[in-house]
């Protein structure tokens, strides 16, 4: 009865996808984690439910993340009263920008590309300075979301020159390789096949236009009715946030947006700085992207209190007025925090169910070698899918993977390149992860529509990475 491990995240996957209905599937596969973890009993299941909710709070990270979460609602609530986004608008079609289609979809998918010291960061800034572009062409909010999601964690493992190198090296040295775990690292890099599609698929599409899918579908629906969600959908983001008109006064002006998402990506790296004790490789995402928004949110309402904020010249908002706007925008993300600590607390129990592990005892013997690199990406997807963590993937696959890739005479490169790629596709993929979560949010998409309509794509990239590695272990 090993398997019964697996339960949880899988009813809870499987449920969001079939019903629609997320929370209550995250509620429900948490409640069959907790009642396992009990041994069985339902109703204590329901205690630990709770207490493992409660513990969600007792991580700095979790909280970090939660609490930026609640913040993104209150920047977006400031400068979409503040005539930021329409003066965005004005000022990007005065320049050319996102006149087209395939104009729009290019500055999503660059914008993904050289925002790259935070994942969560760049999924916020791909959704608030391009979601007024997409709404104008009738681009659904769905592919927004997936530029946020395909350009996140992707580019932040393809270029580590932040937390998430310094994490993959810490793990490296915890295995003895910390002389050269630089250099493995950069030529893994190579061999992250997922990664470097995913970011070539989205240059691929941005270009083209071709979609297939769930994806094409809202497409058709959104340029033919105008429709940017499904009727019935449920947007991360609460209707109140995102349809919040300009102030009377408030003047049309594209630096009310550009001048707060300049100080986030500014902060970012300064947080990475102070957090690493000087060395950004080293600095707490999580942490750094919560002090990102909140100096965002500061110096949004000082620059919308200051003499010639209005149209008149007059002061745009008081202190208080944007402290109540900043608060009904956090108040509408009360659904996403939720969704989020959910998340959080399945993967919680997962781990402590020993999920992963699990999985990978089933790698056995016998296998012969060139199939172990393609096997050890698929057991990496199927973790951090289940999981919602690449990370948890990474520190679960690296000690066994590359051990084993010593004994069997395999490239390391290829080996840890195979780990990494599998953590990317479930961190991208997976509806439990942070990235897709706020990718969601960020575009203003329901998420599990989001997840729908990405994962086809992200399902053909994962076969083709699986045959690159059968492929480069059969050339040894």
């Amino acid at each position: 009865m090993d398997w019964i491990v697996l339960l949880p995240p899988v009813v809870a996957i499987v449920l969001a996808l079939w019903s629609r209905e997320v929370y209550l599937s995250l509620l429900t596969g948490l409640w069959l984690g907790t009642t396992i973890l009990v041994g069985g009993n339902p109703i204590l299941g329901l205690q630990e439910l709770m207490s493992q909710l409660v513990t969600v709070f007792t991580d700095r990270s979790n909280t970090s993340i939660l609490l930026f979460s609640m913040l993104v609602g209150g920047l977006i609530a400031l400068v979409q009263a503040s005539g930021g986004v329409a003066g965005f608008i004005a000022w990007a079609q005065k320049r050319g920008w996102g006149q087209t289609r395939r104009g729009a979809e290019l500055l999503a998918w660059s914008t993904g590309m050289v925002i790259f010291v935070e994942s969560s960061i760049t999924c916020l800034a791909v959704g608030a300075i391009n979601r007024p572009l997409f709404d104008r062409l009738r681009i659904p909010r769905e592919k927004l979301a997936w530029y946020a999601d395909v350009t996140s964690a992707s580019v932040c493992m393809t270029i580590p020159l932040n937390g998430w190198g310094a994490y993959v090296l810490g793990l490296l040295a915890a295995q003895g390789l910390a002389a050269g775990s630089v250099g493995l690292l950069a030529e893994s890099l190579l061999f992250n096949f997922y990664a470097l599609l995913s970011i070539a698929f989205g240059l691929f599409t941005a270009l083209s236009g071709w979609g297939f899918g769930a994806m094409k579908k809202a497409e058709i629906r959104a340029e033919t009715t105008g429709a940017l969600l499904r009727e019935g959908a449920v947007p991360l983001v609460a209707d109140e946030v995102v349809g919040l008109v300009p102030l009377v006064n408030a003047p049309e002006r594209a630096r009310n947006l550009l001048i707060p998402i300049g100080v986030m990506i500014g902060m970012i790296v300064f947080g990475l700085y102070v957090t690493g004790d000087g060395q950004i490789m080293q600095g707490s995402g999580s942490t750094s992207a919560l002090w990102a928004v909140a100096a965002s949110v500061a110096v949004g309402m000082i620059l919308f209190a200051l003499p010639g904020s209005a149209r008149d010249g007059g002061v745009l908002m008081k202190p208080v007025d944007s402290m109540a706007l900043v608060l009904k925008g956090s108040g509408g993300m009360v659904g996403m925090v939720f969704l989020v600590a959910l998340a959080f607390a399945l993967g919680q129990v997962s781990r402590a169910l020993e999920m992963g592990p699990y999985v990978v005892g089933l790698l056995g013997d016998g296998w012969p070698v060139w199939w172990i690199p393609a096997l050890v990406f698929l057991i990496g997807c199927f973790v951090s899918f289940t999981l919602g963590s690449s990370w948890t993937g990474f520190a679960i696959l690296i000690p066994i993977a590359l051990p084993l890739a010593e004994g069997l005479g395999i490239h390391l490169p290829l080996m840890l390149g195979a780990v990494l790629a599998g953590g990317i596709f479930g961190d991208h993929a997976s509806p439990l992860s942070d990235t897709s979560l706020i990718s969601s949010m960020a575009a203003a998409s329901d998420h599990v529509d989001h997840i729908n309509t990405q994962m086809p794509y992200a399902a053909g990239m994962a076969a083709l990475s699986f045959l690159g590695f059968l492929l480069a272990g059969w050339m040894g």
